[in-house]
C-alpha cells in the first residue's frame, strides 16, 4: 500500500462547488465513457467474452402475473434464456488531481456521487470542506455508488474489484459504512481500505465493466467465495430461508415466515434472519446448502455468497416488482434460477405454497 500523507491541504472546491459548471454530475457506476474522456491513461485489466443465458425453473402461468418490474427490461425474455449475452470487459483509468468531498468524486467540472443522497451529510453539501486531511500519491477506488446503495451489489461488485484497486494502488473508499454487516466481511475478504471524506487524490484508479460478468469478474468473485468457505466449511444440507422482513426497499410478503417454517418442516430448510443475524451466523447456516430461498432482494447475496456450482435458488417475487437482477449472479456462477410470483393482496403479497412445492420438483436435484 502506498504511503498515505497526512497533512491539510486546501480544496479550490470548497468555493466552486456552487458555481454552474460543476453540475456536470454522474453516479459512481457504469461511467466508463466518462472516465475515458477525463483519464491520462486507460487499459484492459481484462478481456470481455459471450454466455448463453439459461432458462429459469418456473410453472406456467407465473410471468402473466407481473404488474411492474425493477431493473429488468424484458422478464419474459430473461426468465426463457436461450439468447447470447455479450459481457464488456473490465477496465482502468488513471485520472489526476482528484478531490475526494463527503461521498463526491471531483475532477474538473465533473462530479461523481459515490453515495445515494441520503446517506451523505447534509451539512457538508452547504458548507463543503476547503481542506483536505490527507494526500494519496496513487489511490484506487472500488466503490461504486450502486454498491453503497444496495448490499447485493456491493458484494459482488465492489468486493470484487477490492483485488483490483489492491494490486493497483492504495485501495479508497468513503468514510461511510452503509450497512451493518460491512466490516464482517471485510475482515473475512481481506479488505482493508482506507476510508476518507476529504482526501486529495494525485493519482486515481478506476475501474468500470459496464454491468459485465465477464470471466475474470467470475474468477474474483469465486476467490471471494473460497475465503468465506475457509472460514466457514460446507457441510451439505437441504436448504436455507434467509428472513428479509422489513430490510431494505419495502416488499412485504405477507406469510413470509409461515413459508421459512413449512420449507423448515417438511423440507428440512435452516432459518436465518438478515435483520437479528450477524453476518457470521448466516454464512455458517448458508454454507453446503442446496437451496437458497427467499424475497428477491440484497439479503438473498449473503446466501449467493456461499452456494457452489450446481446449487439453486428459489426466489420469492412481488408481482409489482419483478427483478432479475440475482439471475445475473447465479448464471455466472452456474446456479440454478427459480421462482414463485407472489399473488397480490392490497399493497402487499402472499406465496402459494403449493406453488413452492411444484417448483421445487422443477428443480434439478
Amino acid at each position: 500500500m502506498d504511503l498515505v500523507e497526512k497533512k491539510i491541504r486546501f480544496s479550490p472546491i470548497g468555493y466552486t462547488k456552487y458555481l454552474k459548471g460543476l453540475k456536470k454530475s454522474h453516479s459512481m457506476f457504469r461511467e466508463g465513457e466518462i472516465l475515458e474522456s477525463l483519464a491520462i491513461k486507460s487499459w484492459q485489466i481484462a478481456p470481455g467474452n459471450t454466455t448463453i443465458s439459461p432458462k429459469a425453473f418456473f410453472l406456467e402461468g407465473q410471468l402473466e402475473r407481473i404488474t411492474g418490474t425493477a431493473y429488468t427490461n424484458d422478464p419474459v425474455k430473461e426468465m426463457h434464456g436461450g439468447f447470447m449475452i455479450q459481457h464488456a470487459e473490465t477496465r482502468a483509468y488513471q485520472l489526476k488531481n482528484i478531490w475526494m468531498i463527503n461521498g463526491f468524486i471531483y475532477k474538473g467540472l465533473h462530479n461523481f456521487r459515490l453515495h445515494p443522497t441520503f446517506q451523505i451529510s447534509k451539512k457538508m453539501n452547504y458548507f463543503p470542506r476547503v481542506v483536505m486531511d490527507a494526500e494519496i500519491d496513487n489511490a484506487a477506488l472500488y466503490s461504486t455508488s450502486e454498491g453503497n446503495q444496495y448490499f447485493g451489489l456491493w458484494l459482488t461488485d465492489d468486493c470484487a474489484n477490492y483485488t483490483l484497486a489492491a494490486a493497483e494502488g492504495t485501495p479508497v473508499t468513503s468514510n461511510i459504512i452503509p450497512y451493518s454487516h460491512m466490516p464482517e466481511y471485510e475482515s473475512f475478504l481481506g479488505m482493508n481500505p482506507f476510508r476518507t471524506n476529504s482526501a486529495y487524490l494525485k493519482n486515481a484508479i478506476f475501474f468500470d465493466d459496464n454491468w459485465g460478468n465477464n470471466e475474470n469478474k467470475h474468477l474474483r468473485f469465486a476467490a471471494n467465495r473460497n475465503k468465506l468457505l475457509t472460514r466457514f466449511p460446507s457441510n451439505p444440507h437441504p436448504g436455507v430461508f434467509i428472513l428479509r422482513r422489513n430490510s431494505g426497499i419495502s416488499r412485504v410478503m405477507l406469510n413470509e415466515i409461515e413459508i421459512a417454517e413449512k420449507l423448515r418442516d417438511q423440507y428440512g430448510f435452516k432459518i436465518v434472519d438478515v435483520t437479528q443475524n450477524s453476518a457470521s451466523e448466516i454464512l455458517a447456516a448458508c454454507a453446503g446448502a442446496k437451496i437458497l430461498a427467499g424475497i428477491e432482494g440484497s439479503h438473498l447475496f449473503h446466501g449467493l455468497m456461499m452456494l457452489e456450482p450446481n446449487a439453486s435458488v428459489l426466489i420469492f417475487q412481488p408481482p409489482t416488482r419483478f427483478s432479475a437482477v440475482i439471475k445475473n449472479t447465479t448464471d455466472m456462477e452456474g446456479i440454478h434460477y427459480s421462482f414463485v410470483v407472489g399473488i397480490q393482496k392490497e399493497e402487499n403479497f402472499y406465496i402459494d405454497f403449493e406453488e413452492v412445492k411444484r417448483t421445487l420438483e422443477l428443480i434439478p436435484s
